[in-house]
C-alpha cells in the first residue's frame, strides 16, 4: 500500500527584506546548485551563509535558487522519480551542450560575432542565479513525474528537430564541398570546365582533341613521345594550358580513328587521358547549380542559426526547471517532511572548492556531517547518482 505524504505549504520563498545575493562580476560556467536542512528560520540560515562566505570565500557568487511549493506526492512515487532524475538529467543537458556547440560551429563559419546566449532575452547565468518558477507552463499542483515527463518529451522534441534541420544544412554543405573539391582538387580529378576554352579543342569529321594529364616530372617525355604513340598524331598539336603541383594539363590532336589506340599507349605510358566534352549549356548548368547551392546553403546557415538560438533558450529553461524538481525531490528524500530547506545556488573559483564545502557542511547537523563524511564505512551514498557524497543535498550545473 502506498503512503501518502502530507503536503504541508513551509516557508522556503525567500525573504524579499534579505541582504542582496554574494556575487562577483565576472560571469561563470560552473555551479554549485545545494540545499541545506532548516531548523528554525531560512532567513537566518541564509544570513549565516552570506556572512561565511562573504568572510571566507570572497570571490565566490551565491544566490537563493528559488524552488516553489510543488507537490509531493507519495512516498513510493518519489523514490521511483529519484532513479530517474539522473538519468534524464544528462539528456537534457547534453541536448543543451549540443545546441550551444551547433551555434558556435555556425558563428564561426559564418564569421558572426559570438553573442552571450539568453532565455527570454535575459543572459543564461542571470536565468539561473535569479531562476523564476514558470507556473503557466509547469503548473506547481501537478505530480512531479508529470512535470518531468513535460520537459523529456519537449526536449527530445527539439532535439530530434534539431538533427533533422542539421542533415539538411549538411547535405548541401556536402555538395558544395564536393564541387570545391573538384575543382580545387589536382587535374587528375577536378572539373577542368573552367580550364579549357573553345578554341583549344580542335572538334571535326575526322580530327579530335585529347586532354592528357601529365605528371611534372614526365612532361620531357611526353613532348618527345607524343607524337609517335599513334600514327595519325598532329605534328605539334600539343599545348600546355595549365599546370598545378603535381599535374600538368597537355592537348594533342589526331585522327578520330586512332583515339582510342592512343589513350592505351598513353596510358601505358603514365598518361592519363581525360574525357572532356565542351558543352556551352552544360557549363551554363553547373554554375546555376554551385549559385543555388551556395545560396541554399546561406539560407539553412542562418535560419539553423536563428532557429538554435531559440531552441537554446528554450532548452535551458526546461533544464533549469528539472534541476529545480531535482533539487527539490532530492532535498525531500534527504530532510524528510515537511519540506523545509534551504536552496541556493553558487559559483566557487577552482581554488577555493575545498574552502566553499568545509563552510557548507558547517551548515549541516555535525552528526549528520559525521555519517556521510564516512558514507564509504557504511554512511549512505550520495541520491540522484552523483559521486560525491556530503551531508547536504548538491550537484553540479556545467553552463558550457
Amino acid at each position: 500500500m502506498e503512503r501518502a505524504f502530507v503536503y504541508t505549504r513551509i516557508a522556503i520563498i525567500p525573504n524579499s527584506k534579505e541582504a542582496p545575493p554574494t556575487t562577483n562580476t565576472t560571469m561563470a560556467s560552473r555551479y554549485w546548485v545545494a540545499s541545506f536542512p532548516v531548523q528554525n528560520f531560512a532567513s537566518s540560515l541564509w544570513s549565516r551563509l552570506q556572512e561565511s562566505i562573504s568572510k571566507h570565500s570572497f570571490d565566490t557568487s551565491l544566490y537563493r535558487f528559488n524552488i516553489p511549493n510543488l507537490r509531493v506526492g507519495t512516498l513510493d512515487s518519489l523514490l521511483a522519480l529519484s532513479d530517474d532524475l539522473y538519468k534524464s538529467n544528462a539528456f537534457v543537458e547534453g541536448v543543451s551542450h549540443k545546441i550551444r556547440r551547433q551555434i558556435e560551429e555556425l558563428e564561426r563559419v559564418s564569421g558572426v560575432v559570438s553573442s552571450s546566449l539568453t532565455v527570454d532575452g535575459v543572459p543564461v547565468d542571470s536565468y539561473l542565479t535569479r531562476f523564476v518558477w514558470d507556473e503557466a507552463k509547469y503548473p506547481t499542483m501537478s505530480p512531479l513525474k508529470e512535470i518531468v515527463d513535460a520537459i523529456h518529451v519537449q526536449v527530445s522534441r527539439i532535439e530530434d528537430d534539431l538533427k533533422v534541420r542539421v542533415a539538411e544544412y549538411n547535405n548541401v554543405r556536402s555538395q558544395l564541398n564536393a564541387i570545391n573539391r573538384k575543382q580545387g582538387g589536382s587535374l587528375a580529378v577536378r572539373d577542368l570546365s573552367n580550364l579549357v576554352k573553345p578554341q583549344d579543342i580542335v572538334t571535326s569529321e575526322h580530327l579530335e582533341t585529347l586532354l592528357a594529364i601529365v605528371p611534372k616530372y614526365s612532361e620531357r617525355d611526353w613532348l618527345s613521345s607524343y607524337e609517335t604513340l599513334a600514327t595519325y598524331v598532329v605534328p605539334r598539336s600539343s599545348k600546355k594550358l595549365y599546370e598545378d603541383n603535381e599535374y600538368a594539363l597537355h592537348t594533342v590532336t589526331l585522327f578520330r580513328r586512332d583515339a582510342d589506340n592512343f589513350r592505351n599507349k598513353a596510358r601505358e605510358r603514365g598518361f592519363q587521358i581525360r574525357e572532356f566534352e565542351h558543352n556551352p549549356e552544360t557549363q551554363d548548368n553547373r554554375k546555376q547549380e554551385l549559385e543555388k547551392l551556395m545560396q541554399d546553403q546561406e539560407t539553412l546557415r542562418s535560419s539553423l542559426l536563428q532557429w538554435c538560438y531559440a531552441s537554446y533558450g528554450e532548452v535551458f529553461s526546461s533544464w533549469m526547471h528539472f534541476c529545480a524538481v531535482r533539487l527539490f525531490a532530492e532535498s525531500i528524500l534527504r530532510y524528510g517532511l515537511p519540506p523545509s530547506f534551504l536552496s541556493v545556488v553558487l559559483s566557487p573559483s577552482v581554488k577555493s572548492e575545498k574552502k566553499v564545502r568545509s563552510i557548507l557542511e558547517e551548515l549541516c547537523d555535525s552528526r549528520n556531517s559525521t555519517f556521510w563524511k564516512y558514507e564509504e564505512e557504511g554512511g549512505m551514498a550520495g541520491l540522484g547518482g552523483d559521486a560525491d557524497a556530503h551531508p547536504y543535498v548538491c550537484f553540479t550545473i556545467n553552463l558550457v
